[in-house]
């Protein structure tokens, strides 16, 4: 009994047989138990029929037997001596019938369009793709988790996907579990409606890499987010690489567990911004070469000047500039895209800088730019150093961690509390609101 001890495994079977009713069969003396670990409990049976048996009749029972004898959270696994020989439990999809966990193959198939060849680096994801180049040639020893986060259409989906594409081709024979936390949701909801946590916890257990895609939705789901903790530690401890993207920061997700948003912050989060006019207009012309579009510079240039909100909104303007061309039969220059996008060419203007920040900052408040950088925490200093941040990270493209390093190297999570501190000053306090205001518009119009 590999795993298991004589006693525990007794002790099993006498509550399955005390409860088990008319459910027991001769044939279940010859189950034997092959190994307890991970919270799956595999139990050795004669044949497939008696799998089939067991999967669908026994499951609940022998769960509540193994939870009852461990005191922990276990559940069973019902294998054939073939499929044990082999190393096949959960991992492969169980004989068809009624025992049979579904799963949607469509959510595990990696785009192939989302490599790292085709990700446009610049200064708004400069950090999350060189974390994930990282985590992509050594899985599980170098960033786990890795937390991914920024408004929609950022390219936080083409980096994770591009990482588990690199895993892929250099291990063909890892495990990787690619998909969306609604599709996560919906498989824990189906297991547990036909009594199949068993397979479910294999699969999601056993992966090398598991890569889940808007983990928000795990709010306000309290028994999906129950089952991910124990997923996630499984995962952690057996040093397998966890990935997953959100349009927000762990401590921003809303009805999420503590613990969970502590487990997330174990690893590296990093941040997508928007990108800069020069990081757009490098993601238009590799867009439109991948497109096979032929694009006039003065094109490029309007289109990344007119679209500054993400990657998915500029691609969806050439395809417009391009199909309006084609359409019209015209050639695609400056006069066929102001039409495809309705606007102007928008005047390119100086962004702001931290140095913009920090210049008006030292100026009101008084105080030294050495005084804003140092480790001192003085009201008189970490009331303005706190408003450097909050202005920061609403003024420029910077990252949390880029923010953290203008001053004296602090961490995102202290550019968090910074920028939560002054907005609950602001909105308590309107004489505050309005100095704050004041500010903004004072550095933006020196821009």
């Amino acid at each position: 009994m590999a795993g298991v001890e004589s006693s525990l495994w007794q002790k099993i079977i006498q509550q399955v047989v005390a409860s088990g009713g008319n459910i027991i069969r001769p044939w279940f003396t010859a189950l034997e138990p092959i190994s307890l670990e991970y919270g799956l409990l595999e139990i050795l049976v004669p044949g497939r029929k008696e799998q089939e048996y067991c999967r669908k009749h026994a499951t609940r029972m022998f769960n509540e037997a193994a939870q009852a004898a461990t005191g922990r959270l276990v559940s069973v696994c019902f294998l054939t001596s073939a499929e044990e020989a082999n190393g096949v439990a959960g991992d492969e999809a169980p004989a068809a019938g009624e025992g049979e966990f579904e799963t949607e193959p469509a959510a595990f198939s990696l785009n192939p369009r989302y490599t790292f060849g085709d990700f446009v680096i610049g200064p708004c994801n400069r950090l999350a793709h060189a974390a994930c180049v990282a985590i992509s040639e050594s899985p599980g020893k170098t960033y786990n988790p890795l937390f991914l986060h920024g408004s929609v259409g950022l390219g936080k989906t083409h980096l994770l996907q591009a990482a588990c594409g690199k895993v892929q081709l250099d291990n063909p024979q890892a495990q990787i579990m690619v998909l969306s936390c609604e599709t996560f949701v919906n498989h824990f909801i189906n297991a547990v409606e036909k009594g199949q946590l068993h397979e479910f916890r294999y699969r999601y257990r056993h992966a090398d890499v598991l890569a889940i895609d808007d983990i928000q939705f795990l709010s306000d789901h309290e028994q999906t987010q129950e089952e991910f903790f124990h997923t996630f530690n499984t995962l952690y401890q057996s040093q397998k690489q966890i990935i997953l993207t959100s349009d927000r920061g762990p401590g921003e997700i809303p009805a999420l567990q503590s613990r969970l948003v502590s487990r997330f912050n174990w690893g590296l989060v990093a941040r997508i911004d928007r990108p800069c006019y020069e990081t757009r207009v490098a993601i238009v012309h590799k867009k439109s070469r991948l497109r096979s579009i032929e694009l006039p510079e003065d094109v490029t240039c309007f289109i990344a000047a007119t679209i500054d909100s993400n990657t998915r909104e500029l691609e969806g303007a050439i395809a417009k500039v391009a199909m309006l061309a084609k359409v019209a039969d015209r050639p695609i220059d400056l006069a066929v895209a102001e039409e495809a996008l309705g606007a102007a060419p928008v005047p390119t203007r100086r962004e702001v800088t931290v140095e913009d920040i920090l210049t008006a900052v030292t100026s009101r408040f008084n105080v030294r730019l050495a005084d804003l950088q140092s480790k001192k925490r003085s009201r008189s200093i970490a009331f303005p150093r706190q408003i450097c941040m909050f202005l920061a990270r609403n003024l420029t493209r910077h990252s949390l961690e880029e923010i953290g390093g203008y001053f004296g190297g602090r961490d995102h999570t202290t550019v968090l509390h910074a920028h939560r501190t002054i907005e609950g000053v602001a909105h308590s306090d309107p004489q505050f609101q309005a100095t704050l205001e004041a500010i903004s518009k004072e550095i933006q119009a020196k821009a």
